[in-house]
């Protein structure tokens, strides 16, 4: 039994919320009356009922996020119905802001607005002890990070195992993107390290092997960014693998020469590029020296053996297709490992909205928020250009074609052959979702031989051993294709990555969708 029970729908079962672990840690005297219950997006909100009111909980705090919203809702107003008596506390980004538009403010008992630790615990406290606030609303305010309790004890054995410990440096960003809430606080605060890298280390201790830093600009401070790089490389062991999300444009020769020292794969960069119009980035409040930028680009690819992520954001609001998809072949051009390609989402509170009348922006009005037309993109363009980015993220970002990706495009434009290719994969299968490897072998085959006039035996050769590489059993009518086809032309990359990646023994333990982009 627990007086207090935390949840969320956690977006998949391999993510263990962070949010929740603070809360867990700063209640206190109150934490051995407390247990965290976490669901899954997909969970049927009747049944994580069903298993937190198992708890007889006096309290049930929710995590409430884009991902989740609808989720949460229907959790709350079931919670509301079923056991009336039950105080629940609902917190997150998705309900810090546009209270009074929201259905699951009105059901839910209390709100807390912004970081909710410190909030969250006295709330608890007011409430076990019979002295509920009548007021529905509690701001959050700017914890100290110098003394707020840490929460990495509470990730328990099966977090370890299975799924991704989530960490923390700082919280806030210096910069003013409108399409983000972290654009709402310019101020950043830093955990000291000495309180920081026990913690790591303990976690390491106990087996942990992959961090993914939520900080929203990483490599803000050189000082404190190489001290965590150093940290991580003088304990590094096959299969370490830390992420860190940086702003593209900053890269201090030290934080270069620290990257460079890793082995491949090691390090995951995240890159907010978002876009490469001028004028769309000054609109939206972005700032970013963009020949800085590719200048990076180059050296981490060249240079290191860093596992690029990059971001760019479709439906801004006065970018044009022709300028997305021309900002699209400069990132391809750069060569990261992955292009994320997002669709605009107007997310609640976020400083985006004052461009809706001007820009005539439409927004869908469920989570998460997707733009569906601009004035210089309309609903079925835009429609198109979401089943560009499935398709993308299928065969550009996956790592399952390395060898063929190349023949989508040749020398002419990567945004308008896989546009070509999203086309007929909706026209021939009536969906890009949903579609399983051996079908985009096929369908990617038909495309290179129709449309892109490549010799079968040069795309059966290549499509094959894509095909194969990672340990799958042929497909036989690739293997017959590649039968007596000339050798496939290997992947180059930089000598020295590459000669750290033989001395350190390979990739085995490293995340699979990351480690599909080294292997030849």
């Amino acid at each position: 039994m627990a007086d207090i029970v935390l949840t969320t729908f956690n977006a998949k079962y391999a993510h263990a919320s962070m949010g929740l672990r603070c809360l867990f840690a700063s209640l206190g005297d109150l934490r051995d009356r407390a247990v965290i219950d976490e669901a899954i997006c997909g969970d049927r909100p009747v049944e994580v009922a069903e298993k937190l009111l198992a708890h007889g909980p006096k309290i049930v705090g929710v995590g409430v996020y884009v991902w989740n919203a609808a989720a949460s809702r229907e959790l709350v107003t079931l919670l509301k119905k079923i056991a009336p008596d039950v105080k629940v506390v609902i917190g997150g980004p998705e309900v810090s802001h546009e209270l009074e538009l929201q259905p699951i403010v009105t059901a839910a008992d209390y709100v807390v607005i912004g970081e909710g630790e410190e909030a969250f615990a006295k709330l608890c406290a007011a409430v076990l002890a019979g002295e509920a606030p009548s007021v529905k609303a509690h701001r959050g305010g700017l914890p100290d990070l110098t003394l707020l309790p840490l929460p990495y004890e509470f990730y328990d054995d099966e977090d370890v195992a299975h799924r991704v410990v989530y960490v923390e440096a700082s919280r806030g960003c210096p910069f003013t993107c409108q399409f983000c809430l972290s654009a709402l606080d310019e101020r950043v605060r830093n955990v000291p390290l000495e309180r920081l890298f026990p913690e790591l280390e303990k976690l390491m201790a106990r087996g942990v092997d992959h961090f993914k830093f939520i900080d929203r600009t990483f490599n803000l401070k050189p000082a404190l960014s190489s001290a965590i790089l150093r940290f991580f490389l003088e304990r590094y062991r096959p299969g370490a693998f830390v992420h860190f999300e940086m702003v593209p444009d900053r890269l201090p020769e030290q934080l270069g020469a620290l990257l460079a020292q890793f082995p491949p794969g090691a390090v995951q960069l995240e890159v907010g590029v978002q876009t490469f119009n001028d004028e769309v980035a000054a609109r939206i409040g972005r700032r970013q020296d963009v020949a800085k930028l590719e200048a990076n680009f180059r050296f981490l690819r060249r240079q290191t053996g860093v596992h690029l992520h990059a971001d760019l954001i479709a439906g801004l609001p006065g970018e044009t297709l022709e300028s997305f998809a021309a900002g699209f072949d400069r990132l391809v051009a750069l060569d990261p490992q992955e292009i994320q390609v997002g669709i605009l989402k107007r997310l609640r509170g976020a400083p985006i909205a004052q461009h809706t009348e001007s820009h005539r922006m439409v927004y869908a009005d469920e989570a998460p928020y997707e733009v569906l037309s601009t004035d210089v993109i309309d609903f079925a363009t835009m429609q198109r250009v979401k089943r560009f980015a499935k398709v993308w993220d299928a065969i550009g970002n996956s790592g399952q074609f390395l060898e063929s990706r190349p023949l989508l495009w040749g020398s002419d434009s990567p945004f308008a052959s896989i546009m070509r290719l999203a086309d007929r994969a909706q026209a021939e299968l009536g969906r890009t979702h949903a579609v399983s490897l051996d079908r985009w072998f096929a369908l990617v085959f038909a495309f290179l031989t129709e449309e892109r006039g490549v010799a079968a035996s040069e795309a059966g050769a290549r499509l094959h051993a894509d095909y194969t590489r990672s340990g799958r059993k042929k497909l036989r009518w690739l293997a017959e294709l590649a039968t007596g086809a000339a050798p496939r032309a290997a992947v180059v990359r930089d000598a020295s990555v590459e000669a750290i990646h033989s001395a350190t023994g390979g990739m085995k333990g490293l995340p699979r969708r990351q480690t599909r982009h080294w292997k030849n």
